[in-house]
C-alpha cells in the first residue's frame, strides 16, 4: 500500500525554479520574435490571491473538524479525502504559478522604462505574491489533514499488524 507522504518544500522549491526559467525563457522569446512584451493582466494576481483566500477560508473553516474538536461533527471520510487533494494541488499549482510569473518579472525589469514593461511587472509581481499565497494555504491545510500516529500497540489496523509480526 502506498502512503502518502507531506510535500517537501524543497521539491516546491525546484518546482518553482524550473517555472522561472520557463517565465523567464518565454519573455526573451516573444521579445525576440515579436519586440512585444508579455502582457500579463491584473485578473491573473486577483484570481490567485482569491484562491489562495479561498483555501486558506477552507482550511481554518475544517480545523475543528480534522482535529476533532469537543462540539464538532467529523469530517466524512470522502470530504477529508478531497481535502488532503486539494492541499496537495494548491501547493504544487501554487509553486508553479509562482515560478512562472516571478520569472516573467524578473524578466520585465529590463523594460521598466516602458509604459508596456511597467504594465507587465506588476502584475507579475502581485500574481507570483499571491501564488505564494496559495502555497502557504495548500501547505497548512496538509499540515492540518495529518493523521496523529498511532503507536504500534494501539488497537487498529497498525496495531493489529503489528501484534501478528510478533
Amino acid at each position: 500500500m502506498n502512503a502518502m507522504h507531506p510535500t517537501r518544500v524543497r521539491m516546491l522549491v525546484a518546482v518553482a525554479l524550473v517555472s522561472a526559467a520557463f517565465g523567464w525563457g518565454l519573455v526573451q522569446v516573444v521579445f525576440a520574435r515579436s519586440g512585444r512584451v508579455v502582457p500579463v493582466p491584473w485578473l491573473a494576481a486577483g484570481a490567485l490571491w482569491l484562491v489562495a483566500a479561498a483555501v486558506g477560508y477552507w482550511a481554518w473553516s475544517v480545523r475543528p473538524r480534522l482535529q476533532r474538536r469537543p462540539g464538532s461533527r467529523p469530517l466524512p471520510p470522502l470530504v477529508a479525502a478531497r481535502t488532503a487533494a486539494l492541499a496537495l494541488a494548491a501547493s504544487r499549482i501554487g509553486a508553479v504559478a509562482a515560478g512562472l510569473y516571478a520569472g516573467i518579472a524578473v524578466a520585465m525589469t529590463a523594460h521598466l522604462t516602458t509604459q508596456s514593461g511597467q504594465a507587465a511587472v506588476w502584475p507579475s509581481v502581485a500574481a507570483a505574491v499571491g501564488a505564494i499565497g496559495l502555497v502557504a494555504a495548500g501547505l497548512w491545510l496538509e499540515r492540518i489533514c495529518r493523521l496523529p500516529v498511532e503507536p504500534p500497540d494501539a488497537p487498529g489496523p497498525q496495531g493489529q499488524a503489528a501484534e501478528r509480526t510478533q
